[in-house]
């Protein structure tokens, strides 16, 4: 109820602006105890995934919180996982401002931020100075000015730096905003990646003493070929989970609406019926041997049941949250667990 009665405030206002306003405030009643009232009660549903125990398959996109400043307040809203960045080696801006659109009558948002970041070392001090003990993935990517071809050399780094402090590291190699990063998803490239990627969490696994899961986010926009070639590769290397999807450069629905036709990536409600197609594709091509995070367009339990029933282990919200507030957690949450006692 706070949040709805704020929006109309926050969508007045520029919305990168207003996306550090509404954190802050999270930040300020997380503070004085208050952030779980506003979100309401989420039960446990909790699901085995990737050899980790999650208290329930709702989880956080990464994008929201990219450094890792807001791990505490974003828990206590009742998500079974977070997941920060995406992180770079090195500090980075991003793209040139605006880079940030709403499309309120789609509940959609087109981006591109360009992977904007205060660099791995600091985003590992965040994560270390929280005290959240939950389940915690790190994205991972490229800086921009790191050609294509030496890409692998930043993941690893990546890799390295964060794998003391996270529960699962995603790669990402489907974001539209770095220039040729979904190259990376070409069969030689992204078979090249994953076995250098594998190789070193091997090592570093045996190193640590501890296992941390690798998962892969693939792009909306691939045809059935490049899923069925990315599914082999993804079980060849056995790479721990596939997150589907990334944002998409369609423009399907919205190209009459005011910045619909902004360059970047569509998240939201447009992006819903695309990802669970995906999700669908790969869970055929992948036969149950890999666990799925179905991430695009969920704005209800209605529409997280509908990627689980696609092959989905796992869903990840983003873009509802900023139309439907924090009490959506808890909204999803509760609606799937009613639903499985039927």
């Amino acid at each position: 109820m706070l949040y709805r009665a704020m929006r109309p405030f926050l969508f007045g206002l520029d919305p990168e602006l207003a996306h550090r306003l509404s954190l802050a405030s999270l930040d300020t009643l997380h503070r004085l105890g208050l952030s779980r009232l506003a979100a309401g009660a989420a039960p446990k549903l909790p699901v085995r995934a990737m050899g980790l125990e999650f208290p329930n398959p709702v989880g956080l996109a990464p994008g929201l919180d990219k450094n890792g400043e807001h791990i505490d307040a974003l828990a206590s809203l009742g998500f079974g996982f977070l997941e920060i960045g995406a992180v770079t080696p090195r500090p980075q801006a991003g793209n040139a401002r605006p880079r940030l659109f709403r499309l309120p009558q789609a509940e959609a948002i087109i981006n591109r931020m360009g992977f904007n970041n205060i660099g791995v070392d600091r985003v590992v001090e965040n994560v270390r100075r929280s005290g959240y003990r939950g389940i915690l993935g790190v994205n991972i990517g490229k800086n921009s000015d790191t050609p294509v071809e030496r890409a692998a050399e930043d993941y690893l780094l990546c890799l390295r730096k964060v794998y003391p402090v996270a529960s699962f590291v995603t790669a990402n190699v489907s974001s539209p905003n770095t220039r040729d990063l979904r190259s990376l998803q070409g069969e030689e490239e992204l078979g090249a990646l994953l076995g250098v990627l594998l190789h070193e969490r091997n090592t570093l696994a045996k190193k640590e003493g501890r296992n941390v899961p690798l998962a892969v986010k693939i792009a909306p926009d691939l045809d059935d070929e490049a899923i069925e070639s990315i599914a082999d590769l993804l079980l060849a290397h056995r790479v721990d989970a596939v997150i589907a999807t990334n944002t998409t450069t369609s423009r399907q629905g919205v190209t009459t609406l005011p910045h619909g036709r902004e360059q970047g990536g569509l998240s939201g409600a447009p992006l819903r019926a695309m990802s669970t197609v995906v999700i669908a594709k790969l869970s055929r091509a992948l036969k149950g041997r890999l666990p799925i995070i179905g991430v695009g367009g969920i704005a209800s339990a209605a529409d997280a049941r509908e990627k689980l029933d696609a092959g989905a282990t796992l869903v990840q919200l983003y873009t509802a949250l900023l139309y439907r507030g924090p009490e959506l957690v808890g909204e999803i949450v509760r609606g799937l667990a009613a639903s499985e006692k039927k």
